[in-house]
């Protein structure tokens, strides 16, 4: 950590505490850069610290699951944060002090509350609904179940995503998609749930010889397997960011059964997978979400080509379930992986640099494993393209085109009335900020540098662009 970012976290601290007086910043400065020493943690001491903050929590359960929450969203620092608080636990003085500041700071903003007048009052809710207010509720709730497969919800968190940006961003708003990508589910390819065909009955498939209902299973699972339903296994409706599950028909013999139960997951992760890709494609999500989403589908390629060489196979009837279980099985863990790393950047609304660092992470604790190694490595790699892009305009030229807001540097416009008292250090340090959270873990002990080179090639270009103006003033005027 740089001089000056201890500088300004703490006066950043004196000020949100209220501290005024006595020995000033500098004090604390000095303290801490002579007793600064790396931070070193492991799993044992990150469990035990957080084991001794529940304890202390007068909700431990709310505690944890919190815990656990912004554990899942890749939340930066989360443990160092946690160990320095159960460090401030055992110290009485402190906490003496965070409580005596807690209550004056609550009375404080009690009193501004009292003062405060209100001009308008909160009207008063009916505690009942009407019959037909019931109906309608119950009508739109059944065709949200209904469209599962493409939910509303999806669109209604995009178009918060689109409007967050818009209003960040108003000279680069995002572009919409047309209307017929959403009111169109069968193009995403993931159990579009279809009316069931009126005609003769089925046939029962437990009626059915062994071999018999062997091949029918085969048959449902290659349809399965691309994100189709078969006559014997259908798709459950996915709610939320559920994983998907299936329906086997309950008359199917149980060692059939069995093969088939194991099969299943290599179709639910198929699903998971297409849902993020289609999701996370559209241009609200960031640059690097759009290239791990695209390396993602480069794989699916590869598996879909796997499924038709399968069913070339039931088409000669040379594939059997055993067949096909043996065939699928090197598949399985790729497709665990990658349904694993969507889900985690669908929990934690990863974007940009935390996207970056979710992927590289992956890839450290994949240590031992060659296989998943080089899969989250291909997959960071592919999504790092864009990030670097960024990276390398804002060095080499100063200059920040980051459409999407994912950019570890923040640009800020500022009106400048007086060149003279502007354009000094805290100019700088109020134009470009660093975002925390949008730094890859890679790039954490980089931040500084990076920003501090950048904004030196911002001063060499100045420099030379005002020479070259001035030398061309000095031709103009000469005799």
């Amino acid at each position: 950590m740089s001089e000056f970012r201890i500088h300004h976290d703490v006066n950043e601290l004196l000020g949100l505490l209220n501290v005024r007086g006595g020995d000033g910043a500098e004090v604390y400065i000095d303290l801490l850069q002579k007793n600064r020493t790396p931070y070193v943690t492991t799993t044992v001491s990150a469990h035990s610290a957080k084991v001794k903050m529940a304890e202390h929590s007068k909700t431990p359960e709310d505690f944890l699951r919190k815990y656990d929450e912004l554990k899942s969203k890749n939340a930066r620092n989360l443990d160092p944060l946690v160990y320095l608080l159960s460090k401030l636990t055992e110290d009485k003085e402190t906490l003496k002090f965070l409580q005596q500041n807690a209550k004056e700071r609550s009375e404080m903003s009690a009193n501004a509350a009292s003062s405060t007048t209100t001009s308008y009052s909160i009207p008063a809710t009916s505690s009942k609904m009407s019959m037909q207010e019931l109906e309608e509720l119950r009508k739109k709730l059944g065709n949200v179940t209904a469209s599962s497969n493409v939910p509303q919800s999806s669109e209604v968190i995009r178009k918060m995503l689109r409007d967050r940006h818009n209003k960040k961003n108003p000279t680069q708003p995002n572009p919409v998609f047309p209307n017929w990508v959403y009111d169109r589910p069968a193009l995403i390819g993931d159990f579009v749930t279809s009316p069931t065909p009126v005609g003769d009955p089925v046939v029962a498939i437990g009626t059915m010889p062994l071999a018999a209902q062997e091949q029918a299973l085969v048959e449902d699972l290659l349809y399965v397997l691309i994100g189709v339903d078969g006559r014997d296994i259908t798709a459950q409706p996915v709610l939320g960011r559920q994983s998907r599950s299936f329906i086997v028909d309950p008359s199917l013999d149980m060692s059939i059964k069995e093969l088939v139960n194991r099969i299943l997951p290599v179709a639910s992760c198929y699903s998971t997978i297409t849902r993020f890709t289609e999701e996370k494609s559209s241009f609200e999500y960031g640059q690097v979400n759009h290239a791990l989403t695209a390396a993602m589908r480069t794989l699916m390629k590869e598996y879909l080509i796997l499924v038709t060489q399968l069913e070339h196979l039931h088409r000669q009837g040379t594939l059997s379930l055993q067949k096909l279980w043996f065939y699928i099985q090197p598949t399985m863990r790729t497709m665990e992986i990658l349904a694993s790393i969507a889900t985690s950047v669908d929990k934690g609304e990863c974007m940009g640099g935390s996207t970056l660092s979710l992927l590289h992470d992956r890839t450290f604790n994949y240590t031992g494993d060659s296989q998943a190694q080089e899969l989250c490595l291909y997959l960071t790699k592919a999504a790092s393209v864009p990030y670097f892009e960024i990276l390398e305009k804002w060095i080499y030229r100063g200059i920040i085109k980051d459409p999407y807001s994912e950019f570890m540097v923040e640009e800020h416009e500022l009106q400048k009335e007086k060149i003279q008292e502007d354009y000094n250090d805290k100019y700088w340090d109020q134009r470009y900020t660093i975002v925390q959270h949008r730094i890859p873990s890679f790039l954490q002990k980089m931040a500084d540098k990076i920003l501090n080179t950048a904004l030196l090639t911002i001063h060499i270009v100045s420099m030379s662009f005002y020479r070259k103006c001035m030398s061309q003033c000095l031709n103009v005027f000469r005799p």
